[in-house]
């Protein structure tokens, strides 16, 4: 069970660090509305800036968190409640905005995953 715990982890944070410090101006099929990077996929949302960037610091941080409690288990809730709160809301946008179920796939797996961590 040890070794799912990592992997889940090791999963929601590296792909959450992939899009925010890799990806970020880069399309994917995953992107809200016809967003080609992270700052057109908020403003399809109707988010500004400054937004994007709270979102972009704490998902970041969450990532962190989860990964930092591969060796300190502790943080593990801090990490995983704040990423399954965090995925509840970018759900909420691709809703608001009439996405496809598809392109909120990534947030619902990582919601899945999260609450995985907290509930075993």
């Amino acid at each position: 069970m040890e070794y799912l715990d990592i992997a889940i982890k090791l999963i929601i944070s590296l792909s959450v660090l992939n899009v925010w410090l890799l990806r970020a101006k880069k399309p994917t099929q995953w992107r809200g509305g016809e967003a080609g990077s992270l700052q057109d996929e908020f403003k399809a949302y109707g988010l500004s800036p400054e937004m994007m960037r709270l979102v972009g610091v704490i998902k970041i941080i969450l990532s962190l968190i989860l990964l930092f409690s591969i060796f300190y288990p502790q943080a593990e809730n801090i990490g995983a409640i704040g990423m399954a709160i965090m995925m509840v809301g970018a759900i909420g946008m691709h809703i608001k905005i009439n996405d496809p179920i598809k392109r909120s796939l990534p947030a619902f797996i990582f919601l899945t995953l999260s609450l995985i961590l907290i509930f075993l």
